[in-house]
């Protein structure tokens, strides 16, 4: 027994002398720093990882070297480059061990982000059988970022980066895929793609707490959330003894019966859900910061729609947050306006969805270098998530030809830029002409329509007049205001040589019906 205590003795001393000693932790790197990636070409490029304290990491890239010293906590950054567009070459990372990533390119690098329409993946677009078929680019690269939530900010992720082939796309974004391929053809040069989307999340999911708690206006956001997880452990409890016991009777039922099973009902909102403020730019964004890239394409907007108002403050915000994050200026940032979705309505009305694309393009008159794609002609009446992924990826390569690499092409249907009133008549005009407006189909122009000063819309008639429009009714003999492809599916075909629609727009600055919506 006295043996047997001393050992325990003396194994318990050897543990806390090695405690005592630091551990020769092996020099590591964020998985988005790995063997196969892209690194933004003409740019001072951030290289970081982790080291023991005080440790010297030094990194080389062909010619060029650079060195830190790790801090109290064991971070560290160096700054390489400018580099042209090229590659395969060798990154070295030195510290105690040595780490050497392969198959390094240069090229343009983009994050692409937003719900379900930019999760879509490319085994469900049209022709999508062929298009994979097609997919063989081996200087493409892609990287998808897994879905995961988080309450703070987090360092990494698990994934890696890989070229793109047949094997390896069918998976990823497809609007982002036809984008990357638009930029790879247009420029010649190595494209990286960076993956992060979750379906159904709303915007302030993407943006940083710190970011949204200085904005008054969005502590309605916040209150709502308290309440959630302060009453998340009872919703909880309820969920899983009333709540899917009944669930799992109900589909027994209908199986007996011959029906379909109900879905299961989702659960309650608590701490670590995708929907909270916050949580997936820590767990989707926060890791893959500060990688080198040349810009961001953003597709979401569905799950604000009810709140459009309040996006006009979010979506600017947002894009602030991840360029301060970056610390690399205002880098492009490109956003798909909502198509055209849900049933067609036989009057002009309001719209929840209509008022969250005038949110989407008032952000581009706000911030620098900010664009959008107009799809309002190729959505799905009753697909929230419409097929042809093509187009999208080729007007948001369009935007960037022109924002990011100011090539002079035409890369935008018709913007409205101003109104004036001729009697009984309103001339319209338009910035992003291009050649001339025209209607997209041939027909007569559809999708006006014009009030007085009652604010009682009704169908106009519109008729391209020069490069203005001039829209007019029978009905309202003093027009006061036009607004144009109003509607969650409205009918418009207003175009330039393009054939890209013009964006939706309204005249008037009427209060909507998402005014009070928080």
């Amino acid at each position: 027994m006295r043996r047997t205590a001393l050992a325990v003795l003396a194994l318990s001393l050897a543990v806390c002398l090695l405690a005592a000693v630091p551990a020769l932790a092996d020099v590591k790197l964020p998985a988005v720093l790995s063997s196969g990636m892209v690194l933004q070409q003409n740019m001072n490029l951030p290289i970081w990882g982790w080291a023991d304290p005080g440790e010297v990491v030094t990194v080389a890239i062909g010619d060029q070297s650079a060195s830190a010293v790790a801090n109290a906590v064991g971070d560290w950054k160096v700054l390489l480059g400018p580099f042209k567009a090229g590659g395969p070459v060798d990154v070295t990372v030195k510290g105690k061990n040595t780490v050497t990533l392969t198959d390094v390119l240069f090229g343009e690098v983009w994050v692409c982000s937003g719900q379900s329409n930019m999760q879509f993946n490319l085994r469900s677009a049209i022709n999508s059988e062929q298009e994979i078929a097609d997919a063989n680019y081996p200087q493409i690269r892609l990287f998808q970022v897994p879905n995961v939530t988080a309450e703070t900010p987090q360092r990494d992720v698990k994934a890696k980066w890989v070229a793109c082939s047949p094997q390896t796309v069918p998976g990823f974004t497809a609007v982002g895929y036809f984008f990357g391929r638009h930029l790879h053809k247009a420029l010649k040069v190595p494209v990286g793609l960076i993956g992060t989307s979750w379906g159904g999340t709303p915007s302030e999911a993407w943006t940083s707490v710190p970011a949204m708690q200085i904005e008054p206006d969005l502590q309605p956001l916040f209150d709502r959330w308290a309440n959630n997880i302060a009453t998340y452990p009872a919703n909880m409890e309820r969920y899983n003894n009333e709540v899917l016991p009944k669930w799992r009777a109900d589909v027994e039922k209908a199986k007996a019966a011959g029906k379909e099973p109900p879905r299961q009902p989702t659960g309650p909102l608590g701490p670590a859900s995708q929907h909270r403020p916050g949580n997936l730019y820590n767990g989707m964004i926060a890791p893959i910061v500060p990688f080198g890239i040349q810009g961001a394409i953003w597709y979401q907007g569905e799950s604000n729609a009810g709140r459009a108002y309040q996006y006009r403050r979010l979506m600017p915000m947002l894009i602030s947050d991840w360029r301060n994050n970056w610390q690399e200026g205002d880098f492009t940032f490109l956003m798909v306006q909502l198509a055209n979705y849900m049933a067609r309505k036989d009057n002009p009305g309001d719209s929840a969805w209509a008022e969250l694309r005038e949110a989407q393009s008032m952000t581009t008159t706000l911030l620098p270098k900010v664009g959008q794609a107009v799809i309002i002609d190729i959505g799905d009446a009753g697909n929230i998530h419409p097929t042809n992924k093509q187009d999208v990826g080729k007007r948001l390569g369009l935007q960037a030809q022109k924002i990011t690499y100011g090539q002079d092409i035409p890369y935008s249907g018709p913007v409205y830029k101003s109104m004036s009133v001729e009697g009984n008549k309103i001339r319209l005009k338009f910035d992003c002409i291009f050649g001339g407006l025209a209607s997209q189909d041939g027909q007569p122009l559809k999708g006006f329509s014009i009030a007085g000063g009652d604010r009682k819309f009704v169908w106009a008639n519109a008729r391209i007049d020069g490069d203005t429009v001039v829209v007019s009714s029978d009905q309202v003999a003093a027009p006061v205001a036009v607004r144009y492809a109003w509607a969650d599916n409205p009918e418009c075909n207003l175009s330039n040589s393009t054939a890209i629609p013009a964006s939706p727009f309204r005249t008037d600055e009427w209060p909507g019906i998402t005014i009070n919506s928080r």
